[in-house]
Order: C-alpha cells, then sequence, then structure tokens
C-alpha cells in the first residue's frame, strides 16, 4: 500500500513537474512574441488619471498607421525605436495643453507584468517587450494594451471584440498559445496561471534556500 501511495505521489510530482515546464516555456515565448503599451499615471488623482488617458488617446491616434498591417515583430520594435522621441513630444504636449507642471518619460524595454486582462484575452504574467510612458512620478494606476500585434489600435470606447482578437492574435500566436491566453476559459486560466505562480515561487523559493545554505 506504501509502496503504491509512493508511486502515485511520484506520477503527480512528475506530471506537475512536465506541465510547470510546458507552461514556463510557452509563457516565455508568449512574452517574446508581443509588445506591450504601458502608459502609468503621475498619481491616483482625478486629474493625473483622466491626463493618463488623453495621453494615451494621443500615442494610439499617432502610431495607428505606422502600424497598420504591420505583422512583424522586427519591423514593429524599429517602428517604435526609431519613434520614441516622437512619442515623448506627443506625451508632453498633451501634459502642457492640459496644465500639467511634470513630464514624460519614454522607454523600450523589457520589463515585468502580473497577470492582466484585456479586453477578451487573459496574458501570463512575464518578462514582456514594452514601450513603457511614464507620467511625472509614475505613482498612479497603469494602462496597458498589447501594441504589437496591434490591439490597441481599435476603438478604445468600445473595446476589442473577441474575433478582433483571435484574429490579431492568429497572425503571431501558435495554437497552443491561444488555447492558453482563450476568453471562453477566462476563469480558468487566471485560476491556472495563479496556481502555477505559486508552483514557480516555492520552486525559487526552495532554490534559494539550496544556494544560501552552499555558501
Amino acid at each position: 500500500m506504501k509502496k503504491l501511495a509512493l508511486v502515485l505521489m511520484l506520477t503527480i510530482i512528475v506530471t506537475i513537474g512536465f506541465q510547470y515546464s510546458s507552461y514556463r516555456a510557452e509563457k516565455a515565448d508568449i512574452a517574446n512574441r508581443l509588445i506591450r503599451l504601458h502608459v502609468i499615471a503621475n498619481s491616483d488623482s482625478a486629474v493625473d488619471q483622466a491626463v493618463k488617458l488623453k495621453v494615451r488617446d494621443a500615442i494610439i491616434k499617432a502610431m495607428d498607421p505606422k502600424f497598420e498591417g504591420n505583422y512583424s515583430l522586427d519591423k514593429a520594435k524599429k517602428t517604435i525605436e526609431s519613434n520614441l522621441g516622437y512619442i515623448e513630444r506627443i506625451a508632453n504636449k498633451v501634459l502642457k495643453d492640459n496644465g500639467m507642471n511634470y513630464r514624460a518619460k519614454v522607454q523600450f524595454g523589457r520589463f515585468d507584468f502580473p497577470i492582466k486582462s484585456y479586453g477578451p484575452i487573459v496574458l501570463p504574467p512575464g518578462n514582456y517587450q514594452a514601450l513603457r510612458v511614464v507620467l511625472g512620478n509614475g505613482k498612479g494606476k497603469n494602462w496597458w494594451c498589447v501594441m504589437f500585434p496591434p490591439l490597441c489600435f481599435t476603438d478604445i470606447t468600445h473595446g476589442l471584440t473577441s474575433a478582433q482578437a483571435e484574429e490579431n492574435l492568429n497572425k503571431v500566436l501558435t495554437k497552443e498559445q491561444l488555447n492558453m491566453i482563450d476568453e471562453e476559459k477566462n476563469h480558468q486560466v487566471v485560476f491556472r496561471f495563479k496556481i502555477y505562480e505559486v508552483i514557480e515561487q516555492t520552486i525559487n523559493a526552495f532554490a534559494n534556500s539550496i544556494r544560501f545554505a552552499l555558501k
């Protein structure tokens, strides 16, 4: 009986380990295939939050033509990198026009993101490529979207439909990755991501304790 219990336990551990390894690989690949737009407000005051959305709208409107029909990751990165100064000027003009006494800072790089929902999709936590626009002190609530493939460039008021999201994402993600972030399994997706986050944190904590013990 004890041997059977041990075999079952080992089977479960191996299965979880395999699933976790597969999850990590898919998560990293998703993060490498997407580019996010991240706008961070100066503070949570009503004025700062309102101007954050105005900056967002101005950037999306200005960059929309540059991303039209663009489904090449390298081309999207070059488009962003060559327009960083332009984007920063747009953001600062909005701030100035609205009487703000702070400025915007624009960066393109890799940043850590938690689990996030955007319209009909749920993205796993990870280190994503992102265009980050920090307004003033950058202490307020943020707004984000997927800049590549171009999901930001839709009707912001009405949001993104499942069909639009799937059509755009289908051009850059595999079928397995699409299933991983599918809206129809929204709650299950979030729950599964959270479980894997706990597993990842446990593994990292265990690895750190081993490294500490070996010092």
